[in-house]
């Protein structure tokens, strides 16, 4: 990272448009065009004097795009207005991680607000595998389907599933580069990562690139008006969890498990981890409570039971739902339905719907 500070004040502020061009004029040693074309150039922000991007290259590329790197930073901070450029070469291998902050500090913000967003309701786990995603879309299905205008931010930033269950696809559009666009299927408005990059690519990202993704897809994410924002967040207790309580006024945290030992010593680090950022734990969900054989109608704990009704009453939280391990649920979130919306008369959505009436009653949606 290069940063370039004018020697003299000025009130002028690059467009966006004046450092595309300029990034335009660029080659890109490998693709044989500029880097704008060739796709290089990722997670373009330009804020008052300061630039930001990724440049997305394979790592055997790191040496060929040093020099591409450095004229980059020429170019940009000779512009009138620009006093810091912070460029990331993804496939680089510094030691040390690449600071993104501008030069000059930015004044400390509190929690802020969304536009035209009542609540906030983060849905997380400990750990990962047990069905946190899936019970953030069929909750959002069902709640829509109860009349009430629901978004789903998915903030899983490494592990983007929200569009695949979602049956969304397409890249959100930008009408002026700076305001986006979000997606919309099954009355859900949805936002996630996964709809910026291809569904195979992995997202090769350090902790300020996360941190500035998820505040742009909540901050710049044209929303509407919303009763309830779910944000579906990733495993464990990192940099997007601790941006999101930071950055945004959470309402509420429901914590999803499965039963046995291992995921609830994980849920305890998730849940006082919100409690340390002033979270409220809102309740608690069981999902895999049971199994129910379809041919034999055997009832079976594979996870064991009751471990997160035992751990919801030592929090004095509500236990929310047991969700069942079912292959219908599992192959309609595969294929872009929901059960809620694929069979909204199942025994499995009407689960889901009694979680959302449950959400609803709580006053958190």
């Amino acid at each position: 990272m290069r940063s370039r500070a004018k020697s003299r004040a000025s009130d002028t502020v690059a467009s966006r448009d004046k450092v595309l061009e300029t990034l335009k004029s660029i080659a890109d040693p490998v693709a044989g065009s500029d880097i704008v074309a060739s796709g290089v150039v990722r997670a373009l922000n330009v804020d008052g004097g300061t630039v930001r991007f990724v440049m997305e290259i394979a790592p055997s590329h790191a040496q060929a795009y040093a020099s591409v790197k450095e004229q980059a930073e020429q170019k940009l901070g000779a512009l009138d207005g620009i006093e810091t450029v912070a460029i990331v070469l993804t496939g680089h291998s510094d030691k040390a991680p690449p600071d993104l902050k501008p030069t000059r500090p930015a004044q400390p913000q509190g929690p802020q607000e969304i536009p035209g967003v009542d609540r906030i309701v983060a849905i997380a786990s400990g750990k990962g595998g047990v069905g946190k995603s899936t019970v953030s879309a069929n909750l959002a299905c069902a709640l829509a389907q109860q009349g009430r205008r629901v978004g789903l931010l998915d903030a899983d930033i490494y592990g983007p599933s929200q569009p695949r269950m979602l049956g969304v696809s397409g890249r959100p559009a930008s009408p002026d580069g700076k305001i986006i666009l979000p997606m919309r299927n099954h009355g859900v408005t949805m936002m996630s990562i996964g709809l910026m990059t291809n569904e195979d690519q992995a997202v090769v990202w350090r902790g300020p690139m996360l941190m500035g993704a998820l505040q742009q897809m909540m901050m710049q994410v044209q929303w509407g008006a919303l009763d309830v924002l779910l944000v579906d967040l990733p495993p464990g207790t990192g940099d997007v969890q601790m941006t999101l309580a930071q950055k945004a006024r959470v309402d509420g945290a429901l914590i999803v498990s499965t039963p046995q030992d291992m995921a609830l010593l994980d849920v305890r680090k998730g849940i006082a981890m919100f409690q340390q950022m002033n979270v409220p734990i809102l309740g608690m969900i069981e999902n895999m409570s049971t199994h129910i054989c379809s041919k034999c109608g055997h009832e079976e704990h594979i996870f064991g039971h009751g471990g997160v009704a035992r751990e919801a009453e030592k929090l004095g939280v509500p236990l929310l739902a047991e969700l069942p391990l079912d292959m219908q649920t599992r192959l309609a979130a595969d294929g872009g339905a929901p059960v809620t919306v694929s069979a909204p008369d199942s025994a499995q959505a009407k689960a889901f719907q009694a979680l959302a009436a449950a959400l609803v009653d709580l006053g958190a949606a």
